[in-house]
């Protein structure tokens, strides 16, 4: 089991950005921690008290069986993250305290200012939860990998390093998105249906029905190459009569 930390700037880009791997995460056995830095309001159609409802009901609905995902919120006032040493640390702290080996944050160019100042606070933070002379919380720890996830304002295609096939975890991640009512169904419905077309074009690139990209700055270690000739076979265009 793996100790894996996924933080959003708001309730929901965890979910849009990569519901479907959180969901495949916690049906395989991972401990799963969605931080959200913010509660994303205030926003036309929601407040604090419906928007904490609708996160918990996401969370629920990325959850296996036997096995919930977590959800925090930090609490910095939203459209106002700015990078500082108190954010750092203040997500350092989660990070030890969850003994995070893995951490997902958004990727980092993107035309949210809040979007921006979390992907630089996290990757701070992760350096700062291993520091062992600093008032945190808990042992320090240094999770192993730093991947991005995309759940970007900009209007341009992703540029992923990898992608994780999400084909059996899709429907659990349309309903973690529909959780939040006042975000996507009662206005931006039409978000379903990109992120539908995203999932799918994003699993053309690698054989699957569906799949979501990540990026990482960090090389990835691989031990054969198993799981890459299999994505590759899967890849291979079948003969056709001249």
């Amino acid at each position: 089991m793996t100790n894996i930390l996924v933080v959003g700037p708001h309730p929901d880009d965890q979910e849009a950005g990569m519901g479907g791997a959180i969901a495949l995460f916690a049906a395989q056995g991972h401990s799963v921690l969605l931080l959200d830095v913010t509660n994303g309001e205030p926003t036309p159609l929601g407040s604090p008290e419906s928007r904490a409802r609708e996160a918990d009901a996401a969370a629920a609905a990325l959850s296996a069986p036997e096995n919930a995902v977590k959800r925090r919120l930090l609490g910095l006032p939203n459209r106002f993250v700015e990078h500082s040493i108190d954010a750092r640390h203040a997500v350092a702290g989660v990070i030890r305290e969850h003994k995070a080996e893995i951490l997902f944050a958004p990727f980092f160019e993107d035309a949210h200012p809040d979007h921006r100042a979390v992907t630089r606070i996290v990757e701070d933070a992760r350096f700062d939860a291993k520091l062992s002379r600093i008032d945190l919380p808990g042992e320090p720890t240094y999770p192993r990998w730093l991947f991005y996830y995309y759940a970007t304002h900009l209007r341009w295609v992703a540029n992923p390093t990898f992608c994780i096939d999400i084909s059996a975890h899709m429907e659990q991640k349309i309903s973690a998105i529909q959780a939040y009512e006042t975000q996507f169904v009662k206005t931006n419905a039409n978000v379903v249906d990109w992120i539908r077309a995203s999932a799918t074009y994003m699993g053309s690139r690698i054989g699957a029905k569906s799949a979501e990209p990540f990026y990482t700055k960090e090389p990835l270690a691989l031990t054969s190459l198993a799981g890459v000739l299999m994505t590759a076979t899967k890849q291979t265009p079948k003969p056709t009569s001249p």
